[in-house]
């Protein structure tokens, strides 16, 4: 295999799960998640050469952010409305009602981070669910390390209050 090879095939091992993830909390439509995912590593092995050695991750964030936004950008064009996700249980891991636990708390997840500004998401994203550090994140977006420390803040906030929300809203529900 050539060097480049090699460099795709070790960043694609390492970074598979967290540019799949990424994809799908970016608003990817389950459908399509494979597909965008695929579409960030094409892009990437025909971008090696300009890839700083340590910033990959961040290099792969961006691109998979620009995958992301086209693919929603595709659907609102089409008028799709978004997927209903639905898994398919094979293995014998934990039991239904834990699965069930978790897809709900994955949704609401999912949810909530939708709600955030398009300004803040990508930063809350990388910051908190996918563990980059500003500075990664700097680069990734290609934002000065003051704007990036602001956005995460707004976004915790935004994050918090709409928790608060949900929160009010299921004793709402309870109680009544």
């Amino acid at each position: 295999m050539t060097p480049a090879g090699d460099r795709l095939a070790i960043l694609f091992h390492h970074h598979f799960d967290m540019v799949w993830r990424t994809v799908r909390r970016l608003g990817v439509p389950p459908a399509a998640i494979d597909d965008a995912t695929q579409e960030v590593f094409v892009i990437v092995s025909r971008k090696l050469d300009v890839i700083e050695p340590g910033k990959e991750k961040a290099f792969l964030y961006g691109v998979a952010m620009r995958v992301a936004a086209d693919a929603r950008r595709a659907r609102n064009r089409r008028g799709q409305p978004a997927e209903i996700e639905l898994d398919v249980l094979v293995d014998a891991g934990p039991n239904p009602e834990d699965l069930l636990d978790r897809k709900r708390a994955r949704e609401h997840l999912d949810s909530v981070i939708a709600q955030l500004s398009e300004d803040v998401r990508d930063v809350f994203v990388l910051y908190e669910l996918e563990s980059l550090t500003m500075a990664e994140i700097a680069v990734a977006l290609e934002l000065a390390p003051g704007t990036v420390a602001s956005r995460l803040r707004r976004a915790r906030e935004q994050f918090e209050n709409l928790i608060a929300r949900l929160q009010t809203a299921g004793k709402r529900s309870r109680d009544g």
